[in-house]
């Protein structure tokens, strides 16, 4: 026998098993939101049948998974059967989760969905952008495409890693709200184009669905970090955006205690560049290939820290949400405040643009999430004192929490990518950058008016 044949008895073994949990799944995609975050992939027949009828998704805190002959290991090894084999290449926790997360973004649309876990959000954009740098030919001329206002982390790795490591065009769009900006700056060099949804911190969008079209009509693929958003209010997907970014480590698990990202992404994504596969599915192509051979890997433990995060996801997006517009408001009237970023306040220039896509799924009402930005009077040195007065809101760095938190993000977040890349994205130093926490809205309330005392 040659190639796989020996393996045909349990490849179809496999198969059949296989295709009973996939009915299962697509059962559960016909669910609302909320009752597919709660059970994602993990039913009580799965429970049942592989789990010991454990309710909750099992950790799988393991290495390895051993087979019972050498048929098995082969046909696991050599991509035959579905499998996890060994934890840096993919496990059974992690899988439950990137299940559920290809669910989400690909909520209510009628093509198909996946997606990859990796060990931090800065890896995740890494494993979505880096397949379409690959050179096709010697000495070529290659581009990307990007928003300015993107977070410091990410524009350290396209400016520095990409732009001056590798020698790959990074052309900065400052004002995303001009089609025409986009359009001049992507060229038949462009290998992928690149927003953010909300920005962090200037809360900044553009219009995915004309990005798209402006995108696609090169040929080249839409990323979209709505890491802010979330899919319970903004799924890029069927906007026409290709791949999605999500730091698992900010809303989606508002815990905070994990770092984590994921890629998700629709079939037949729009690129000239790689394998027929890869572009088939995308995600799935990355966790085969690319992840397997550089080992950027989700903990077993992180990926059941964020399943049980997500089970309460639609709740919060339109809890936190309305807390975040009434401390808008507040600060808006507050005459130590300057100017002040939340999509849901009608004075927002970028309101009408945020009434358009943000919308708390399965109600179609709308909401802008948890984040927003505010500068204090007086300047860098008020904005510190105005800080460091806080006592029930945290300072720190972090953002997506439970837990109010605060920072300057031109002296944290943003602080290396150094002062003309700030004054590009609009990151002022007198700028404080808000995450609204679940805590009690009048106390929030009550504590930034004490803090504001110092302006």
């Amino acid at each position: 026998m040659t190639g796989y044949e020996h393996l045909k008895h349990v490849v179809e073994k496999a198969k059949a098993a296989q295709c009973v949990w996939e009915k299962e799944i697509e059962r559960m995609r016909r669910m609302k939101f909320a009752t597919i975050c709660v059970h994602g992939a993990y039913t009580a027949t799965e429970a049942v049948r592989n789990n010991h009828g454990s309710i909750i998704e099992p950790v799988y805190s393991s290495t390895a998974q051993a087979y019972a002959d050498s048929d098995w290991l082969e046909a696991a090894l050599a991509y035959q059967i579905p499998a996890w084999a060994y934890s840096r290449i993919a496990n059974p926790t992690v899988g439950y989760l990137e299940i559920l997360l290809a669910m989400l973004e690909g909520y209510r649309s009628p093509f198909k969905t996946s997606a990859c876990c990796t060990s931090s959000g800065m890896a995740a954009i890494k494993a979505a952008t880096e397949p379409f740098l690959v050179d096709t030919k010697p000495h070529e001329k290659k581009n990307i495409v990007a928003m300015a206002q993107c977070y410091g982390g990410t524009y350290r790795q396209f400016d520095v890693r990409y732009g001056q490591e590798r020698n790959i065009e990074v052309r900065w769009v400052k004002d995303a709200s001009n089609l025409e900006e986009w359009a001049e700056k992507i060229d038949r060099d462009t290998r992928f184009v690149y927003g953010e949804f909300p920005t962090n911190p200037g809360i900044q969008i553009f219009d995915i669905q004309k990005v798209a079209g402006l995108v696609h009509a090169r040929g080249v693929p839409l990323i979209v970090d709505s890491t802010i958003a979330t899919p319970a209010l903004l799924r890029p997907l069927e906007h026409g955006a290709d791949v999605v970014v999500q730091s698992l480590t900010k809303t989606l698990t508002s815990s905070g205690r994990i770092i984590g990202g994921a890629i998700i992404s629709r079939e037949k994504i729009m690129t000239s560049i790689g394998c027929e596969e890869m572009r088939e599915d995308f995600a799935g192509w990355v966790k085969l290939w690319p992840y397997r051979d550089g080992g950027p890997s989700f903990s077993a433990e992180n990926a059941a820290h964020t399943l049980d995060s997500i089970k309460t996801l639609r709740m919060k997006a339109d809890t936190l949400s309305q807390s975040a517009l009434r401390i808008a408001e507040f600060l808006e009237g507050h005459g130590a405040v300057g100017e002040v970023s939340y999509l849901g306040l009608e004075s927002d220039p970028l309101h009408g643009l945020a009434k358009k896509y943000m919308r708390l799924v399965d109600s179609g009402e709308n909401r802008y999430g948890h984040l927003l930005s505010f500068t204090v009077k007086g300047g860098a040195s008020t904005a510190r004192r105005v800080l460091d007065r806080l006592w029930l809101v945290f300072r720190a760095t972090d953002l997506g929490r439970i837990k109010s938190i605060a920072t300057i993000p031109s002296i944290t977040t943003h602080h290396q990518q150094g002062e003309d890349a700030r004054k590009a994205a609009g990151i002022p130093h007198n700028m404080i950058r808000l995450c609204v926490g679940a805590e009690d809205t009048d106390d929030l309330i009550k504590e930034l008016e004490h803090a504001l005392q110092a302006a």
